[in-house]
């Protein structure tokens, strides 16, 4: 197996779901308690390299960090998909492939459309 697949198959596993999960329940709880003054000191602390601008605080790396995880279980799993399992018929492929197109371009046609008057400044997002 290899190496991107066993990272798969750890990340798949219920555990890993159940640890995350714990952890944004105590983040959240911690966030909103009277300790909350360490909690965003601890989330706005910087580290990393000055030099190449990674300079970042926590939550930008932990950000950035859970989306590349999630892209990367994604990408593994409609790969899997569309080679050995049911999307492999063109036919059969086609529901997810328009949800997945519609899930992007709807909510950017409705941000579009509410900002249309509102100029080059709010269009930029």
């Amino acid at each position: 197996m290899s190496f991107a697949g066993r990272i798969a198959t750890i990340l798949r596993q219920d555990t890993v779901a159940r640890v995350l999960l714990a952890a944004a329940a105590v983040a959240s709880v911690w966030a909103n308690s009277p300790w909350s003054r360490s909690y965003h000191v601890l989330r706005d602390t910087t580290i990393g390299p000055a030099t190449i601008h990674l300079d970042l605080s926590l939550a930008a790396w932990t950000a950035d960090g859970l989306l590349t995880v999630f892209f990367f279980v994604v990408g593994v799993e409609l790969k899997r998909e569309f080679v050995t399992r049911q999307l492999r018929d063109p036919r059969r492929a086609a529901l997810p492939i328009a949800a997945a197109v519609g899930g992007m371009s709807v909510p950017a046609a409705i941000f579009l459309l509410a900002n249309r008057n509102g100029g080059a400044e709010a269009l930029a997002g």
